[in-house]
């Protein structure tokens, strides 16, 4: 089982969503208050039902938020970012060597951010 891990930065506060296996899967931004941090865990349960909108193919079908973007990033590599209903930016992934790793990453966060448990760390 999947589960959020909130941690202070020198900045703020932020989470990790990690997989049953320890890799994180998707990240926050940093947060000024751990309040706005569990706000933004709810919003990743609550969004990560989205579908998703790829910006790596010739003709991008836009769907509705919340959704995942697919797209390639300075290096070449694959990454997902998480959007929530007002288009703000609540999670975002590692880079992927291939297409199909990263939307296997969104598969993972799907499965694992609606029961996953919130973990503190110091």
């Amino acid at each position: 089982m999947g589960k959020f891990v909130v941690r202070e930065t020198k900045t703020g506060i932020k989470f990790d969503l990690k997989a049953g296996n320890g890799e994180v899967i998707a990240t926050s931004e940093v947060y000024t208050t751990e309040t706005a941090c569990m706000n933004g865990i709810q919003s990743v349960r609550n969004c990560c039902v989205g579908e998703v909108e790829d910006h790596t193919v010739d003709e991008i079908v836009q769907v509705k938020h919340p959704k995942f973007e697919v797209y390639l990033d300075k290096a070449g590599e694959y990454r997902f970012r998480l959007k929530a209903r007002n288009g703000e930016i609540i999670a975002t992934s590692e880079g992927y060597k291939t297409k199909n790793s990263c939307l296997n990453g969104i598969e993972s966060v799907k499965k694992n951010a609606p029961d996953a448990e919130i973990v503190k760390e110091n």
